[in-house]
């Protein structure tokens, strides 16, 4: 059904109901939203509360599925643009694009509704998408880490804004997009048993860690949902939490709705045993602001808990029209031509621009993590290449999770194909499988390899590795950080004949490499690139584009360095509270040229409490090759009261630069980012000495080693009396 033949049925409606409130344009949308939920029954209001809501056709009410998902592009069964999967968009440190990337994908999303979905359909045509995942990255055995924006808060609350309001438009009426932040608040793993997870923490924790990505969110980019987690937090049930709530709609003041993840309602009674029944985990759920049930937990229980009176039906009215305030927002009761949105043609999905863009993507995701005696790039006439491993033509493996399919993917094999000389030669051989040795294609890597110029390894992991829970296929997380060990023996093998080595890493999180690092040439982690990948990675190979991405999650030498996964406590995890020296630090990159720092300036060495300050340094190309530098700014505190991070990201700019080009870059670094939180979850900015660094890296002694570059540093004094902060 078209969106203009709905529009009429509505108008039949409007004269059958005598111009009911909630098909006037010219009211608001509160009053038409709370106009139209007055017409319900109870039945029927409880239709509207699962994933897949029940027509109403004497109101014009259609069926809507609100489940559809777009973590690095729409995941549709039509055709639409695969971006790098969301750890490869968070090594890009680029908010701009990031913002650009939200903006394509929300064009794509628009254009499929308008054309095929007008209604929704389930995770392919709908316009409520259950993106973005900004779970912090606390673990690297984690499965869905992958989703996220790595180990930082502040990373990934920057980049989290962008994409938010990149899918949500800019529209001062209309909603372009619902983006739904996930999974509130500590859903970050273990994957086995994350129906029954209680995730304990302290509330310095959950407020200087687990949380800020989130409040940026709903505060700053005024995403209109957020999905509860699965698990308990402190023994309560995410869903139907009360602590969360209080944070949620009092501390940030946040009037959207809550979604619950799929099944995690009926969690509450089945597997958590926090109730008894499915009354009463319906009614707890709501009464703690999870108006959206992805389930049949509500269907089901809900009116038995009204009968109960676990819950009043006010209660369930005051849920569902937040629920239909949203159908509002987005248009799906106005006429097309006052929607700007209903105009995108179907044109742009997958579109020249679009595919570009994920171009983009890709070489700006791409860190370099080794590059002996600067064997990178590689001359494109060489006379014969081998690319062997179990990465190098596949096509899917290089999508990630959360997506259906793509017409254009390219293979990192076809991309370096097309990157090389018509008289270059290029070898193939899959040498072994990801998750077992393949010995005809050992055999044929050997032979392959006698008269190679060079030997472009693609090896790694894929979602048979690291994914979201699997019910028939393992838990999702992995036991082990290293390659599995038939990857290593065999590029042991290949290393025999005494060729150079490219390694290319293909997976979605981090992989301790430590003999790679020691033997091989060159080391490009690609992530899961997405459609374009095989294009992106041999631009890097090959000189076109100079890698600048930076590792947004620490990779360590060995599990041994990292406490078990089911502990939630930051002690140390990621770089802020790590004790072991990592095998590459997060923040780490190189590049195929050099970056020096000059003219470290604060607009003062003393600024009063409440004050920001402002930051500024010049970085200039001293290289040959044109290229990008991610400008990284840690602030450490040097007299906490309470025990603090090492030090922590407060900025980043990603700049590009000719040779002998040179640029000054600014921060203006907030009050809030002084701030510490105490053992009671409080915000507090209090006086004394900190230590604010600037430079390509983080201030460690790894950094300094692999990148040969120090940090700049300077001291600031804060002074006042100590003040505690709303957020």
């Amino acid at each position: 059904m078209s969106i203009i033949y709905k529009w009429v049925e509505l108008q039949i409606i409007h004269m059958e109901l005598e111009s009911p409130i909630y098909l006037d344009t010219s009211k608001s949308f509160e009053e038409r939203a709370e106009d139209l939920v007055s017409r319900l029954t109870l039945k029927e209001k409880i239709s509207q509360m699962v994933h897949c809501s029940s027509e109403i056709k004497r109101l014009g009410i259609y069926k809507y599925n609100w489940w559809s998902e777009c973590l690095h592009g729409v995941m549709t069964k039509k055709k639409a643009t695969i971006f790098p999967q969301s750890i490869g968009l968070a090594a890009m440190f680029n908010r701009n694009l990031q913002f650009r990337i939200a903006s394509a994908i929300s064009d794509e999303a628009r254009a499929i509704n308008n054309t095929y979905y007008p209604y929704g359909s389930p995770f392919t045509g709908g316009l409520t998408f259950w993106s973005p995942n900004v779970n912090l990255f606390r673990d690297p055995r984690w499965g869905r880490g992958q989703e996220t924006y790595g180990e930082d808060p502040y990373l990934t609350g920057r980049l989290a804004v962008a994409f938010v309001k990149g899918l949500q438009g800019d529209d001062p009426t209309y909603l372009k997009l619902i983006a739904t932040p996930k999974h509130f608040a500590a859903g970050s793993g273990p994957e086995q048993g994350r129906h029954q997870f209680n995730a304990m923490m302290s509330n310095k924790d959950l407020y200087e860690s687990y949380l800020p990505q989130f409040r940026d969110c709903i505060i700053e980019a005024k995403a209109y949902s957020i999905m509860g987690a699965y698990n308990r937090l402190n023994g309560e049930p995410c869903c139907a939490s009360p602590t969360l709530q209080r944070i949620l709609r009092i501390e940030w003041g946040f009037d959207g709705y809550m979604v619950s993840d799929c099944g995690a309602i009926r969690n509450i009674y089945k597997d958590h045993k926090y109730v008894k029944t499915g009354s009463e985990a319906a009614a707890i759920a709501v009464r703690n602001g999870c108006e959206l049930n992805c389930g049949l937990t509500y269907k089901i229980f809900l009116n038995q808990a009204v009968e109960q009176h676990l819950i009043s039906e006010e209660e369930i009215t005051q849920a569902v029209t937040k629920l239909f305030l949203a159908r509002m927002k987005l248009g799906e009761f106005d006429p097309p031509e006052l929607v700007p949105h209903r105009s995108i043609p179907y044109e742009v999905v997958n579109s020249k621009k679009h595919q570009d863009l994920a171009i983009k993507a890709v070489q700006q995701s791409i860190v370099l993590l080794k590059n002996a005696n600067n064997i990178l790039p590689l001359q494109k006439n060489l006379k014969k290449i081998a690319v062997i491993g179990p990465n190098a033509a596949g096509n899917n493996v290089l999508l990630g999770n959360y997506v259906k399919k793509s017409y254009e993917i390219i293979s990192i094999l076809n991309g370096i194909k097309s990157a090389v000389h018509d008289d270059t030669t290029i070898k193939y051989s899959k040498g072994c499988y990801r998750k077992r040795r393949y010995r005809l294609g050992e055999f044929i890597s050997k032979r392959i390899v006698k008269d190679c110029d060079v030997v472009i390894m693609v090896m790694g992991i894929g979602q048979e590795f690291e994914s979201e829970e699997k019910l028939l296929r393992g838990n999702g997380d992995r036991q082990f950080l290293s390659l599995p060990a038939h990857q290593i023996e065999f590029m042991n093998k290949i290393h025999d004949f005494g060729k150079p080595i490219i390694l290319v890493l293909v997976n979605g999180s981090p992989l301790a490499i430590n003999w790679a690092q020691h033997n091989v040439d060159a080391i490009l982690e690609v992530w899961y690139p997405g459609e374009k990948g095989g294009v992106g990675v041999a631009d890097v190979i090959f000189g076109n584009y100079n890698p600048s991405g930076r590792l947004p999650v620490t990779f360590p030498k060995s599990v041994d360095d990292i406490p078990p996964i089911e502990d939630f406590r930051m002690e140390n995890r990621t770089y802020r509270y790590m004790q072991k020296k990592p095998l590459y630090p997060f923040g780490y990159g190189l590049s195929y040229t050099d970056f020096s720092y000059d003219n470290f300036y604060l607009n003062s060495d003393e600024i009063h409490m409440g004050d920001p300050l402002i930051v500024s340094v010049d970085v200039k190309n001293k290289g040959k090759k044109e290229g990008d530098e991610v400008v990284q700014l840690y602030i450490q505190d040097l007299e906490a009261s309470v025990k603090i991070p090492r030090w922590s990201l407060q900025g980043f700019e990603r700049i590009s630069l000719k040779p002998g080009q040179s640029e000054t870059v600014k921060f203006k670094i907030k009050p809030q980012q002084f701030s510490i939180i105490t053992e009671q979850g409080k915000r507090i900015l209090e006086p004394g000495s900190f230590r604010i660094y600037i430079g390509g890296s983080q201030p460690d002694e790894v950094s300094e080693k692999l990148t040969g570059r120090k940090v700049l540093f300077k001291n600031v004094e804060v002074i006042g009396e100590p003040t505690e902060l709303l957020y």
